[in-house]
């Protein structure tokens, strides 16, 4: 892989075909029998860290919704489908595809908040990366028919977020210690 690796963003339905199939890989590699994809509703954005030989390092989804708390709806962004390529972990290259997923948000002024979870031994690297853990909190996935909590059993999740408002503290403690109704759907049930 070249040393040369840069970050290139397309709408989930853009990416190049060369591409696409690449992540899928990767996708299927790190959770076999996943469905590659997002629910178009997210409107899902595809960041890749890739060679200028076009081979794809590191991957991730970002995916959007409106979700009311606290007398107000914000605009969330997820970070969903985070995978690196076996041969190349270790060298921060997935680090670096979040860092630059976080900046892509923090830039982004429709954006107020990212918010994901993730299982707890990578709350770290996602610190690392410039998220903060929201302790307490419980992002509520799935439908309002048929909920996904990640206080679930068996569940050992992590939730994260960065906060990009004018009033950050605030709406982090808004955030901080409740249940989340995210309800993204049945496809990206919790992102």
């Amino acid at each position: 892989m070249s040393a040369e690796l840069r970050v290139v963003g397309f709408a989930e339905a853009d990416v190049p075909a060369a591409l696409a199939v690449q992540v899928a890989d990767l996708e299927a590699e790190a959770w076999p029998g996943c469905t590659p994809g997002h629910d178009p509703a997210l409107e899902p954005r595809a960041l890749l860290l890739a060679d200028r030989h076009g081979t794809v390092a590191a991957a991730l989804a970002l995916l959007y919704k409106e979700i009311p708390l606290a007398g107000r709806t914000y605009r969330a962004a997820g970070l969903s489908s985070v995978v690196t390529r076996t041969a190349v972990r270790g060298q921060g290259l997935g680090g670096r595809l979040v860092a630059a997923a976080l900046a892509e948000l923090a830039a982004d002024r429709a954006v107020d908040l990212a918010l994901f979870s993730c299982d707890r031994p990578l709350a770290p690297f996602y610190t690392a990366a410039g998220f903060a853990p929201l302790p307490g909190t419980v992002l509520v996935g799935g439908t309002p028919a048929e909920p996904l909590a990640t206080d679930a059993p068996g569940f050992d999740k992590a939730v994260m977020a960065a906060f990009f408002t004018d009033a950050p503290a605030g709406d982090r403690e808004a955030f901080t210690g409740v249940r989340v109704p995210l309800h993204p759907g049945s496809v990206d049930r919790l992102w």
